[in-house]
């Protein structure tokens, strides 16, 4: 096994560091004082990160140059990044496969001391959606580096899920269409409540855990996201159905040109029963780890407020 670097001086290379995840995860380190190393595609998007300590350096997980130069003097990385609405040179084969592989080979001969991967909920070798099973074989291919790590396996994170892609055109624009009837139970999780087991995965001595599934409490469909949205809003709620058929249609035609779209249409137009995304584990959660996780109506309620502010 790699020796694992100096746990005095701690630094920690954050891969993803602007998305829902990384962010949160670099404000609690820098809060705790911990050196953090950024890599960004667009540095110019990582100002805020910069402005709390953060070392924010260009690379890309498709340049694998980038991934070494970034490793160096790393004790623990955390991959958090994703290209599932990727195309061209950032399509999802080149990101979260070859990319991760890259930056697992570049960790392992860095000899950084602890690998924190984020993977997602229910990801099998034979999931319906490619991007899953992608994510199983990245497991797997960390598991066997050699590398002492640790793999987060989330359900949907409300960011994304609940407001990026329902919410927000609620508040924004009055409507929002979605996929299908939209009517398939989904468990959401807060980016912000991962974060600090994240953190304690990366520093925490011993390893506090090799494998986390963590979600949400309850389940809501798409379309109860867009009504609670409504009712918290006190708008009136406008929905548009895209039928399923035509979803499978665009995603047909999309694909040669943009797979990360066609990807979404395919996963969206499949029936409800293909994969299950429900999770029954909060309760025990809060109660293992002495924590509260934030309710998807809890969420809600902030963005409406965050949007009348």
């Amino acid at each position: 096994m790699p020796a694992m670097n100096s746990p005095k001086t701690p630094l920690i290379l954050v891969v993803g560091a602007t998305g829902a995840l990384g962010r949160p995860v670099v404000k609690l380190l820098r809060q705790r004082g911990v050196a953090v190393r950024t890599l960004n595609r667009h540095p110019e998007q990582a100002t805020d990160l910069a402005a709390l300590g953060a070392e924010v350096v260009k690379g890309d997980l498709i340049d694998p140059g980038s991934l070494r130069r970034a490793c160096v003097g790393v004790t623990g990385v955390l991959a958090c990044a994703h290209g599932i609405l990727g195309r061209g040179r950032w399509r999802s084969e080149a990101v979260d496969d070859a990319g991760h592989r890259s930056l697992i080979d570049a960790a392992r001969d860095a000899r950084v001391g602890r690998f924190v991967y984020v993977s997602g909920h229910g990801v099998r070798a034979d999931h319906p959606v490619d991007f899953f099973r992608t994510k199983h074989r990245i497991e797997q291919v960390l598991a066997s580096s050699g590398l002492e790590h640790a793999i987060v396996r989330p359900t949907a994170f409300m960011e994304h899920h609940v407001h990026n892609f329902v919410g927000k055109s609620l508040l924004e624009k009055g409507k929002v269409q979605l996929i299908g009837p939209a009517t398939k139970p989904r468990n959401f999780i807060a980016a912000t409540d991962i974060a600090p087991f994240v953190v304690r995965a990366l520093l925490d001595e011993p390893l506090p855990f090799r494998t986390l599934t963590i979600g949400g409490h309850g389940h809501l469909s798409n379309l109860d996201v867009a009504r609670a949205y409504a009712h918290a809003a006190g708008i009136e709620l406008k929905v548009s159905h895209l039928p399923t058929p035509a979803a499978r249609l665009i995603a047909a035609l999309a694909s040669p040109v943009h797979p990360g779209m066609a990807r979404i249409m395919r996963m969206l137009g499949l029936p409800d029963d293909a994969f299950d995304e429900h999770y029954g584990g909060a309760a025990e959660f809060e109660a293992t780890h002495g924590v509260r996780l934030k309710r998807t109506e809890e969420f809600i309620a902030e963005q409406v407020a965050l949007a009348k502010s």
